[in-house]
């Protein structure tokens, strides 16, 4: 006979839920707070608000530097993720698969971004593209080309990451019974391994995008005079006014993530992406 649970671990179990209840509350309470801001009818901030508008959101459409800079760090997220899964998938197969010297070393080397300054990363890119400038004569800084393949450097270790760990679980009795039914290596890694860690690889695409989309540190030294990013149109003009605008390009900005994700669970579970 099972019996029922002590009252020790009903509180237990009670005190468990409650945590677990206060860190989604605490987690989710800025997203509600800025898009509960993005409706105010107040151009100054006050407490309660004296109504609700969608003027914000309206005003959007005349705001060229949110646009434009939307787009830029649209492009420049896609293309990064794109060099970055190319580089990381590879590169994660050799690190879990073969055995060779140094493959800590360059592990390390490849999650080196993460502990990096991301504003030492700009500076020292932006250094680097005025020389190759000089000595080639070939615009680096400004373009949308060498803004993504910047945003690689940021892109590369996420996706080493949750690639690497998708690896790790997989067996590799399963590569080897296909290599052994005769499939070529190409055809072991295209037709059994990838579609094992096809999780991993949504995983760290959508990691890959969000840093990219998101960065600052980084675009602020390698965008040329009147080009822009999201978060640098962002920062321009909080530096000259603060009203719920804000607000609303930031809830745009999470409405963009949310549909990312939910096309993402169209065709991955997020239940096996996370």
């Amino acid at each position: 006979m099972v019996r029922g649970r002590s009252p020790g671990e009903r509180a237990g179990r009670a005190a468990y839920n409650l945590a677990v209840a206060g860190g989604f509350v605490f987690m989710v309470m800025p997203i509600l707070l800025v898009l509960w801001l993005s409706f105010f009818s107040n151009e100054i901030l006050t407490f309660p608000p004296d109504g609700y508008s969608l003027r914000w959101y309206k005003g959007l459409v005349d705001q060229q530097q949110f646009i434009s800079g939307f787009m830029t760090s649209l492009q420049v997220a896609v293309l990064a993720t794109a060099l970055g899964l190319v580089v990381s998938i590879p590169a994660s197969l050799a690190l879990t698969r073969l055995e060779f010297r140094g493959r800590q070393t360059i592990l390390q080397l490849l999650l080196a971004p993460l502990v990096v300054p991301a504003i030492v990363i700009g500076t020292s890119l932006y250094v680097l593209f005025v020389e190759i400038e000089i000595a080639t004569e070939i615009p680096a800084v400004g373009s949308v080309v060498g803004l993504s393949l910047a945003h690689v450097l940021i892109t590369i270790p996420w996706c080493v990451r949750l690639i690497t760990a998708n690896l790790v679980g997989v067996n590799p009795a399963i590569e080897e019974a296909a290599a052994s039914l005769g499939a070529r290596p190409a055809t072991v890694v295209f037709k059994v391994t990838l579609p094992l860690i096809w999780p991993g690889i949504v995983a760290a695409a959508l990691f890959g995008f969000v840093t990219s989309f998101g960065n600052l540190e980084i675009s602020l030294f390698l965008i040329a005079p009147g080009q822009t990013t999201l978060p640098i149109a962002i920062l321009q003009y909080l530096a000259w006014k603060i009203d719920p605008t804000i607000a609303a390009v930031s809830a745009m900005q999470i409405l963009v993530i949310a549909a990312a994700l939910l096309i993402t669970d169209r065709f991955v579970s997020l239940s096996r992406v996370v």
